[in-house]
C-alpha cells in the first residue's frame, strides 16, 4: 500500500507540470553520445511516447556520427573531418543517407511503435522541410556536401501532428541544385525548433550539462542566461562538442522558443525529470 500511495505522490506532483506542458511543441535531440544499450534507448524514447498521451507535442531529431563512421570503414572508406565537421562527398553522403535516413532513423521508429506509440520516420529532404545552402568550413576548405539550414518548411510536421504522429527527423537537407546536403544535427534541431516556435528544445548528451569545471559535476550551472553565454566560451568553458549545440540554443531561443535544456541522456528517464520536476538535471539556457 505504501508503494502505490508514493506512486501516487509522484503523479500529483507531476500534475502542474503535465497540465502547464500539454498542448506544447517539445523538440529532443537525440545523439549518438547517447545510444547506449536497446535498454537504455528505450527508456529515452518511453518518456517521450508517455510526452505524447499526456499531451505534448514531441518532435525527435536525431543524429548518429559514430554510426556513419563505422559504416564508411565497413566500406573501406576513411572519414575525414575538417575544422570538426565531416569532408562529405558523393560516396559519403550516400553513407549518410543509408545510415541515417535508413538505420538509425527506422530503429527509432519500430522501437517506438512497440512502446505503444505512432511515429512517422523522415529526413530533412521529406516535403523540402529542410531547406540547405552549401558551407566551408571555418578555414575555408571545401568539404563537400555540408550544409546549412536555410528555411524550415513545416507543412509536413504540422500535418503529422494534427495526425496525432511523432515526427522522427534525420539531418539531411536538399540544396536547390538538388542535391542532398549532410546537416550537423544540433543545427537542424535548434532551426526546426524556432520554426515550430517550440516550448523547448532539449538535447540529449552523455554529460551532465554545462559544468564550469571540466569533469566536476558538482559545478553544474543549472540556469544559464543568454547573456552570459560569449563569456562562458571565450574562458573555454563552453568549448568542443558543446559548442554546436549551444549555438543551436541560441539560435532557438532568438527564433522564439521559450527554453532550451542541455541534458544527461544517459541517465534513466532524463526527459521525465528534467520536464515534470522541479529542480530539473541539467543546464536550461533561457533568454
Amino acid at each position: 500500500m505504501k508503494e502505490s500511495i508514493q506512486k501516487a505522490r509522484v503523479l500529483v506532483e507531476a500534475f502542474p507540470y503535465i497540465k502547464q506542458w500539454s498542448g506544447r511543441t517539445v523538440v529532443v535531440k537525440y545523439g549518438g553520445s547517447t545510444r547506449g544499450g536497446v535498454e537504455e534507448l528505450r527508456n529515452t524514447l518511453q518518456d517521450i511516447v508517455l510526452m505524447k498521451f499526456v499531451g505534448m507535442r514531441p518532435v525527435v531529431v536525431h543524429g548518429g556520427g559514430k554510426d556513419i563512421s563505422r559504416a564508411m570503414e565497413k566500406l573501406g572508406i576513411n572519414p575525414h573531418f575538417v575544422d570538426g565537421l565531416r569532408v562529405t562527398d558523393l560516396p559519403t553522403m550516400k553513407v549518410v543517407e543509408k545510415v541515417l535516413g535508413g538505420k538509425i532513423n527506422r530503429q527509432l521508429v519500430t522501437l517506438i511503435h512497440q512502446l505503444g506509440g505512432r511515429a512517422v520516420g523522415l529526413s530533412g529532404k521529406d516535403g523540402a522541410m529542410l531547406q540547405a545552402t552549401r558551407v566551408k568550413s571555418k578555414t575555408g576548405k571545401d568539404i563537400g556536401y555540408v550544409g546549412k539550414v536555410s528555411k524550415v518548411n513545416t507543412l509536413v510536421l504540422h500535418s503529422l501532428d494534427r495526425a496525432q504522429f511523432i515526427p522522427v527527423i534525420a539531418p539531411m537537407g536538399v540544396g536547390k541544385d538538388g542535391h542532398t546536403y549532410n546537416v550537423n544535427a544540433d543545427e537542424a534541431a535548434g532551426a526546426i525548433a524556432g520554426a515550430l516556435k517550440a516550448e523547448k528544445l532539449v538535447f540529449l548528451t552523455d554529460v551532465p550539462g554545462i559544468c564550469r569545471k571540466k569533469d566536476d559535476p558538482q559545478s553544474l550551472i543549472s540556469t544559464l542566461k543568454v547573456g552570459e553565454i560569449p563569456s562562458l566560451m571565450k574562458k573555454g568553458v563552453i568549448s568542443g562538442g558543446m559548442i554546436p549545440k549551444v549555438e543551436a540554443c541560441l539560435q532557438a531561443v532568438k527564433s522564439g522558443v521559450h527554453k532550451t535544456h542541455i541534458i544527461d541522456g544517459t541517465l534513466p528517464h532524463a526527459l521525465l525529470l528534467e520536464i515534470f520536476t522541479p529542480q530539473g538535471v541539467g543546464t536550461e539556457i533561457i533568454p
